[in-house]
């Protein structure tokens, strides 16, 4: 390799370790369930987005083993052109059906949903309205386009209002709102029907990220728009099966012109090799799953307020969080890495979430309860967590 890259990449890395920014892989090896062998040692899992614990669930392990047995170990192609089964097809029938739209995209991840999607949608002469704090795929994506971009407050109607109004003597073919519907580090929700009311009173289009939504929110777990009674009035739903599906795979939901302009414009669509079969039957057994019974939604619910709750009562911040997503605040980035590593000492992995992730003075240890986990499990990770908080002053 080129000396002057080596040297400036081995700067950068060794900058990003003495920072206290460089992230250490650990070692799963074991399924990702509530409890795991991480780093060679059996502990309590409490920073997965396997939500609904279906990851390892046995339907989904039996639906992936007979498409591979079926279908084969790969799809030796590009969806557009030989790399379509008829898994995939139906895949997208069932998501659509799910989110009760018209029609869907099937992409290899919710990152390159994102990030093939926006560029072909928001192009020159159209304006995109972005939440400061989206995911990185909608940033990147709204980077690769030829929109101009205008970014409000987090979860500002005002602002948004106000940028909406500013647009309206501006000759945009078109203006699109894009969020994220759960904020993944913060836990907290979007103001998805107020973004649909003004997108409808501007005529402006609606983008919704709802990686964190998606078997989480709403009856059945249908996502964040059902769950603020908004569906079928946003106008693209963009979800993925690596969270609470427990498999693999993005998807944008919208109508069958979106759909058909979608998998003929998005590059991350027709230039990739398509899933294998095993991951496509397995998101749809999750899909099967959920519209059978939303007893695994309910579930993750009761863990969720009973963790909270509890959390709470030992006098920890949770910050604004309104999902599975619990942010202990220690605002310390110290007490943060501090925390995580006395919590593995004690047989619970929880990472610590620290700047650039969040902003300076904002780190905390960003737990996710999953439906898998017991009261027992919820019982001993609470114990633990009011313990060592105590131990490092985080809580009286």
């Amino acid at each position: 390799m080129n000396e002057i890259l080596e040297k400036r990449m081995r700067e950068e890395v060794e900058n990003l370790r003495a920072a206290g920014l460089i992230w250490d892989v650990h070692e799963l090896s074991s399924a990702s369930d509530s409890r795991v062998i991480m780093d060679g040692k059996e502990v309590l899992l409490f920073c997965a987005n396997n939500y609904l614990g279906l990851a390892n669930d046995p339907r989904m392990k039996k639906a992936a083993l007979e498409a591979t047995e079926k279908y084969g170990a790969g799809s030796g192609s590009v969806r557009a052109i030989a790399g379509t089964m008829s898994l995939h097809l139906e895949l997208e029938k069932k998501i659509a059906k799910f989110k009760h739209m018209p029609a869907s995209v099937y992409y290899n991840t919710g990152f390159t949903a994102n990030s093939g999607a926006i560029p072909q949608l928001c192009v020159k002469g159209t304006l995109v309205l972005s939440d400061e704090l989206n995911h990185g795929s909608i940033i990147d994506g709204v980077r690769l386009s030829k929109a101009e971009r205008g970014i409000y407050k987090h979860s500002d109607m005002e602002d948004l209002r106000a940028q909406l109004e500013a647009a309206k003597g501006k000759d945009y073919s078109a203006v699109y709102i894009i969020t994220d519907g759960v904020f993944s580090m913060d836990g907290d929700l979007a103001p998805v029907k107020e973004i649909v009311e003004l997108a409808e009173q501007y005529g402006a289009i609606t983008y919704v990220d709802d990686a964190h939504g998606d078997g989480v929110l709403g009856p059945q777990g249908r996502g964040i728009a059902h769950h603020f009674g908004v569906d079928k009035r946003v106008d693209f739903e963009m979800g993925t099966f690596s969270k609470a599906f427990g498999a693999m795979g993005g998807f944008i939901a919208c109508s069958e012109t979106a759909a058909e302009f979608l998998s003929n414009k998005s590059r991350t669509w027709l230039l990739t090799g398509s899933h294998p079969p095993a991951v496509v039957a397995a998101c749809i057994a999750s899909l099967d799953i959920l519209e059978e019974s939303d007893e695994l939604v309910k579930k993750l619910w009761e863990n969720t307020k009973y963790f909270k709750s509890q959390l709470a009562e030992f006098g920890f911040d949770l910050g604004h969080s309104e999902t599975p997503i619990t942010p202990i605040m220690t605002y310390d980035e110290q007490k943060a890495r501090k925390m995580s590593k006395r919590l593995f000492e004690e047989g619970i992995f929880a990472l610590p979430i620290v700047f650039p992730m969040v902003a300076k003075g904002k780190a905390r240890i960003r737990a996710q309860v999953n439906a898998a986990h017991t009261r027992e499990d919820l019982d001993f990770a609470i114990e633990k967590m009011g313990k060592i908080g105590k131990e490092l002053e985080i809580i009286k």
